[in-house]
Parts: structure tokens; sequence; C-alpha cells
């Protein structure tokens, strides 16, 4: 997706719609007011086979903004771009950066943050 780009989140295919009872006499007033739930897998998800959540367990990534008890959507099958956050492994633990394609740094190359999912408790 391009800066600056909007993209629509669109509505799920599956229907989750109360089947209409079978009993006899009124049924519940309720069961015409039902809204398809939104799956995020659906939603957020490109490649589910290559995509991981992970729970932050600390602040040590205040600098992105990221802090403990978010959630970090990972997709293993991007290539990382110019100024995307990603996850590296660096002296044998991950590690969250931002991507510098000017930089000579060669690094392990874990996945792209696709999206942040922020704890508000």
């Amino acid at each position: 997706m391009k800066e600056g780009e909007v993209k629509l989140v669109e509505k799920t295919k599956k229907s989750y719609r109360v089947a209409r009872p079978n009993q006899t006499g009124f049924s519940s007033p309720a069961t015409h007011y039902t809204e398809p739930r939104i799956d995020l897998n659906d939603a957020l998800i490109e490649n589910s086979s290559a995509t991981f959540y992970v729970r932050v367990v600390d602040d040590s990534f205040r600098d992105f903004d990221i802090f403990e008890k978010d959630v970090l959507i990972i997709d293993k099958s991007l290539t990382p771009k110019n100024n995307q956050l990603a996850v590296i492994i660096k002296e044998g633990t991950f590690q969250i950066l931002r991507i510098d394609t000017n930089s000579k740094e060669e690094i392990q190359f874990w996945g792209v943050i696709t999206y942040i999912i922020k704890s508000t408790l």
C-alpha cells in the first residue's frame, strides 16, 4: 500500500446471521438486528500461512510507539521497503528496526510489521 493511499475494509462474505427458529410462538426481537462480526483475519491478513501475531512484553520499543501488551501482526512473506518497521534477529534476539535501504549493515530479516493493535488498558 502506497503512502497516503486509503484502503477500504471490505465486509466479510461469511454469514453470521442467526438462523430462524423452528419453534412455535414469537421469536426473539433481537434476531432482526444482528450484524455480522468483523473478522480481523479477513480484514487484516493477506497471507495467513506467513502471518504471525506477537504480543509485546515490555516497553523497550517505545521509540516506535510500540508498548507493553500491544499486538504486532507480522507478515514473513513481504519484502521490506524503505521506512517500514520490521522484525529482525540481532544477537540471537528479536528486535524491531525501521528499514533503511541506504544502510550497509547486514541484518537477518524475520518479517514486516503490517499492523500494530494498541492496548488501551
